[in-house]
């Protein structure tokens, strides 16, 4: 399996959370059809990050993953961790089914026509708005999510600074404060 490209679709993310919008997702599986593909070249990967060094999947990665991909012959699940750790497994889920961990490499072989970082950070800016934790879990327990923010001391946003101006830095520290 090769993976050429990447494409983001709208969604809300917090340090252990995602949402995916359900119209970006409609829109994105409409512009690829029209494009001439099928969806299992383009909707059959869900990659992302961790915050950490860990690369394994969280119970939440996995209950996005059933979700989001449970109906399809098969997915493949891809995690970069922050400290450079990777993850992917393929499942399976037709007849009996199976679920295997797979190996990653970058093959260099490949033609790259090179990295456009203002594009990439545009498609991120636009597509994934981080969320407040207190809100998302709607301050059902207050401490609980203190604790958590307080004991970890790290933000799914934290990974993106290198890419960020000095001005988009501070709105991150702003919105992440309120």
């Amino acid at each position: 399996m090769f993976v050429r490209d990447l494409k983001l679709v709208r969604q809300v993310c917090s340090w252990a959370h995602v949402a995916f919008e359900d119209d970006s997702v409609a829109d994105l599986f409409d512009e690829q059809v029209d494009a001439g593909l099928r969806p299992e070249q383009f909707g059959r990967i869900w990659m992302h990050t961790h915050p950490g060094n860990c690369p394994l999947p969280s119970p939440i990665d996995e209950q996005t993953f059933a979700r989001g991909f449970g109906q399809a012959e098969w997915a493949v699940m891809f995690i970069l961790a922050r400290g450079g750790k990777s993850y992917a497994r393929l499942q399976m889920n037709t007849g009996p089914g199976a679920s295997l961990r797979i190996p990653v490499e970058i093959d260099y072989s490949q033609s790259f026509t090179g990295c456009d970082y203002a594009s990439w950070e545009s498609e991120y800016l636009t597509h994934v708005q981080s969320h407040n934790s207190k809100t998302l879990f709607n301050n059902q327990d207050e401490d609980a999510v203190d604790f958590l923010e307080n004991e970890f001391r790290f933000d799914l946003w934290d990974e993106t600074d290198d890419f960020l101006s000095q001005t988009q830095r501070q709105e991150k520290r702003n919105d992440h404060d309120d």
